[in-house]
């Protein structure tokens, strides 16, 4: 599994990140390369636009033709209108390619990281990992598409200037060259400094968000206790941590701009100071001083755009990073090489056979505590049984070791006779059907809530689902019937409606392994018993095993698990438990007194 300490964002010490990007560059390198010709294109029409524009000066204004005149006009207009087109046509490929690279950077990040295992989830906040999915993907795609263009313009057109300045002077050449370093080295300098603060400013925005999320998750706890006040003044710190780093790196970034083009334009006076000198020495013409001029401030525009686009890359740099810890991380629970299949599902009365053997395990983030100490039971197919016992005896444990989001530190968790740590966790989880005690929704229809049971689903079936779980009749008075938008996390229905939804779900699913836990818990008591008998219709031909505590749940399973301190320390029937099990019956005196 992914180190936790990959998640503390160490800081990029070079842009080598930025290579992964090429894996997502390469399926579109047939546009990337119609991209580098029009690139090319428009940078050659670029730079002989001061060589028209010499031929202008020394040819045409010299000949004293007005004909001759306007065809070197035209020729310039000509040169002009072709750079024009060419550097349209860049500018949209490298677009395109950004945008749909960022895309596909998105998806390959994402789809990693649903498919992460519950622990990375307990070290790493919902908000960062949505912080890297935006604002980080946006800095990269700047750089993936009309960044790369830039950098590779400025580069050829820095080298197309320097070349023609050679033909066109030498001398005034070799004045630049050595005014070149005192541009660099500072340049390179302030660059350093900027990386580091972009990613310190890329961190504090992560903050923020993180903090947004888990308040705005939680507003209901967040308003009862009216903590309105604390919250704000937590998120303003944090916005204010984040303002005080951009405004650091803001301040560098201007430094660096001013900087730059400072010393660029004073090299570039310097030098058209000595050529000046040159035409009025007659060593150069007065054409080739403005084509030596143009060619040097293209020159001195590539190299400021490559120091701006230095700071970006650094940026870029930094955001690809994190993506990647993100892209590469790895769960805990992962397919074998080579997985057991599970065997095919035959007659309900044969499939969904459950075993513990001596199984122990211990959470990660609680290695000194087992969950689980020695369990074993043998839970026939078709057979009910029902887990109870007091908070952190171990009962939620059982359920997540079945659907393999943990496998055991040792033992076996076995389902029709196959050890799960050796099969497929989708071929393990298709088998078993889950009502949880906190139901999620999503942000969807009724319709479509219930049919993440079974995507493939008809509507018919869904309904039918529906009927079963006693929630066809309120999902009907909704606005829109199935179709009716339930809000975020459902928050336009009441507890015991999401619920039912939930139990929809499962039986819409129907799986040989139903895990019902307190699945009537947020049931009122007429809403509680139509739901029970269609519980008590879905059990009847599957494997259930039961979460409860409200025994009233109970009461006709076909076993009872007392379980404490991840052992069984007792099990039977309700009456036989009243009488042998001092921990059941002080729970049933507790709650059937009442």
């Amino acid at each position: 599994m992914t180190d936790p300490s990959l998640l503390e964002r160490p800081k990029a010490k070079s842009v080598r990140p930025l290579a992964a990007l090429w894996p997502f560059l390469k399926p579109y390198r047939r546009v990337l390369g119609w991209a580098i010709v029009a690139l090319l294109l428009a940078s050659g029409s670029m730079l002989a636009l001061p060589v028209a524009l010499s031929q202008l000066v020394d040819k045409g204004m010299s000949a004293g033709n007005s004909q001759t005149v306007n065809i070197y006009f035209i020729a310039f207009l000509g040169v002009a209108v072709l750079f024009g087109a060419f550097a349209a046509m860049r500018f949209y490929l490298v677009t395109w390619l950004g945008e749909r690279v960022v895309a596909d950077l998105r998806e390959a990040v994402y789809r990693n990281v649903i498919r992460m295992d519950p622990y990375f989830f307990e070290i790493t906040r919902t908000g960062e990992v949505l912080s890297r999915l935006t604002t980080d993907t946006t800095l990269v795609q700047s750089i993936s598409g009309v960044g790369i263009s830039i950098a590779l313009r400025s580069s050829i057109n820095l080298m197309g200037a320097i070349i023609m300045m050679a033909v066109t002077s030498i001398k005034l050449l070799g004045l630049m060259l050595i005014a070149m370093p005192t541009v660099i080295v500072p340049v390179v300098s302030l660059g350093r400094k900027l990386r580091k603060l972009s990613r310190s400013s890329q961190d504090r925005i992560a903050d923020t968000s993180g903090l947004a999320g888990e308040t705005l998750n939680a507003i209901q706890t967040v308003q009862a206790f009216t903590l309105e006040s604390l919250n704000t003044r937590r998120y303003d710190t944090a916005v204010e941590e984040s303002f005080k780093v951009a405004i650091v790196r803001t301040r560098v970034r201007a430094w660096l701009t001013a900087l730059s083009t400072t010393l660029v334009v004073a090299a570039i006076t310097i030098v058209l100071w000595f050529g000046a000198h040159q035409v009025l020495s007659q060593e150069m013409t007065g054409g080739e001083l403005v084509q030596f001029l143009l060619f040097a401030v293209y020159a001195g525009v590539a190299a400021a755009s490559l120091s701006e686009m230095w700071s970006e890359v650094q940026r870029a740099a930094g955001a690809m990073e994190r993506l990647v810890e993100l892209q590469r991380a790895t769960p805990a629970i992962v397919t074998p090489q080579n997985p057991v299949s599970m065997p095919a599902l035959q007659a309900r009365a044969k499939s969904g056979h459950v075993r513990f053997e001596n199984v122990r395990f211990n959470y990660p983030s609680r290695p000194e505590a087992p969950a689980l100490d020695g369990f074993s039971i043998d839970i026939r197919p078709g057979e009910t049984v029902a887990f109870v016992g007091p908070s952190g005896a171990g009962k939620s444990t059982t359920f997540q070791l079945l659907l393999r989001f943990y496998d055991p530190q040792s033992g076996h968790v076995m389902i029709d006779g196959v050890d799960i740590s050796q099969a497929d966790p989708h071929a393990v989880r298709q088998r078993i059907g889950l009502v949880p005690q906190d139901t999620v929704l999503f942000g969807a229809s009724a319709r479509e809530n219930i049919r993440y049971g079974r995507p493939d689903a008809s509507d018919e079936e869904v309904e039918a689902a529906a009927r079963a779980a006693a929630a066809d009749d309120f999902i009907r008075a909704l606005p829109e019937d199935y179709e009716t938008f339930l809000g975020e996390r459902g928050t336009r229905l009441s507890g015991g409606q999401r619920q039912r939804i939930a139990i929809a779900r499962a039986i819409l699913k129907n799986p040989p392994l139903l895990l019902l836990d307190e699945a009537t818990s947020a049931l009122d008591a007429e809403s509680e018993q139509a739901v029970q008998k269609a519980l008590e219709q879905l059990m009847a031909t599957r494997t259930t095993i039961i979460i409860a505590h409200r025994l009233a749940t109970v009461l006709k399973a076909d076993r009872i698990v007392v379980m404490d301190h991840g052992r069984i320390i007792a099990f039977g029937s309700h009456e036989e438990l009243t009488v042998s099990n001092p921990l059941y019956a002080r729970l049933a005196a507790l709650q059937f007194a009442a």
